[in-house]
């Protein structure tokens, strides 16, 4: 009888690391997916440049806690490679706007007098 209860643990042991494996028993993929996104999110807004704030800001559907964990990530591995962030295309607002020109400068085929 006492070897019975020794291959009782075992056995659990091994069936503990195939749970992962069974569908239902792990976490939601849609729910892993969107902490991934999140964290790529916060990663790219720390290599752009944008403080946590702004992150926030621009992405309001995230979940903060991962947001901040990717640009938390990005911001340590920057710090040790010593690499510098890029300024966001986005942010950057134009010299001057264009003005535009009053209809009376436009030249149409219209403009001159017909004959």
């Amino acid at each position: 009888m006492r070897p019975a209860f020794l291959l009782l643990p075992l056995g659990a042991m091994l069936l503990a690391g195939c749970l992962e494996q069974v569908p239902g028993l792990g976490p939601d993929p849609r729910t892993v997916i969107r902490e991934n996104e999140a964290k790529a999110i916060g990663s790219g807004c720390r290599h752009a440049m944008r403080g946590i704030e702004d992150c926030y800001t621009l992405n309001p559907k995230a979940p903060k806690s991962m947001v901040f964990a990717g640009w938390k990530d990005m911001d340590e591995y920057m710090r040790e490679h010593k690499l510098e962030g890029t300024p966001s295309v986005f942010t950057q607002k134009p010299d001057a706007p264009a003005k535009a020109r009053p209809d009376e400068d436009i030249e149409t085929e219209y403009a001159r007098p017909r004959s």
